[in-house]
C-alpha cells in the first residue's frame, strides 16, 4: 500500500467511519430507550375519568373495572357498559359523563391512552401476581390519590428482576413471600 492511500485512510476515512459508528449508536441508544422508563407519563384521555373519585373516595374496587386481572394476563380495560351501570342513573347530567354516554349510545369503544405497558417482546401475567397477593399500588403506585393515571414505577427489566429477587424489599406486606423467576424465560417467549 503507498504511503498516500493510507494516509488517506488515516486522515479521512477512519474518522468519517468512526464518527458515523458512534453516532448511530448513541441515535439508536437514545431513541430505543424511554425517557425514564416512562415515570410520568400521564396522557390526557378521551374521558377525564377520575380514579381518585371512584377508587379513593367511592372505594371501587380495581377488580370491579378490570375484570381481567384475576384471571388473565391483561387487567382489562372496562367497557363503557361498565361505567355504564351506574352512569345510566348517576349524574346522567354531567359533562363528562354525557360524552361517555355518546360512546354508549353509538356503540364505540372507548379509545383510552394506555399509560402502563411493557415492551411487546416481555410476556407479564397479572393474574400471577394477584393471584400471589400483590396488590396493585405495588406496580401501579397510589392510583386512589390520583384524578389523572401517571405511571410512577418503572417497568423495566432491572426494576422487575430487583422484586423477583428482593421481594421482601418492595412487598413488605406479604408474610414468606417467595423470590420470582428470574430465568430469561420467564419473560421472553
Amino acid at each position: 500500500m503507498n504511503k498516500s492511500l493510507l494516509d488517506y485512510i488515516l486522515r479521512v476515512r477512519l474518522p468519517i467511519t468512526l464518527f458515523v459508528i458512534i453516532a448511530a449508536f448513541t441515535v439508536t441508544y437514545f431513541a430505543s430507550r424511554p425517557i425514564d422508563n416512562g415515570i410520568g407519563y400521564s396522557p390526557a384521555q378521551p374521558i377525564n375519568f377520575s380514579h381518585k373519585l371512584h377508587a379513593g373516595l367511592m372505594r371501587i374496587d380495581c377488580e370491579y373495572c378490570h375484570t381481567g386481572v384475576e384471571k388473565s394476563r391483561n387487567a382489562m380495560v372496562p367497557a363503557v357498559s361498565t361505567c355504564m351501570n351506574c352512569h345510566s342513573i348517576a349524574r346522567k347530567d354531567k359533562p363528562e359523563i354525557i360524552k361517555l354516554r355518546k360512546y354508549y349510545f353509538n356503540n364505540i369503544a372507548l379509545p383510552w391512552v394506555r399509560v402502563h405497558k411493557v415492551p411487546d417482546f416481555v410476556y407479564f401475567n397479572h393474574s400471577v401476581h394477584v393471584n400471589s397477593g400483590i396488590k396493585c399500588e405495588s406496580c401501579h403506585g397510589n392510583v386512589r390519590e390520583m384524578d389523572r393515571i401517571t405511571q410512577v414505577h418503572s417497568f423495566s427489566m432491572s426494576a422487575c428482576l430487583d422484586c423477583h429477587r428482593n421481594p421482601q424489599q418492595y412487598l413488605p406486606y406479604l408474610k414468606n413471600v417467595k423470590h420470582g423467576p428470574d430465568n430469561c424465560f420467564a419473560c421472553h417467549r
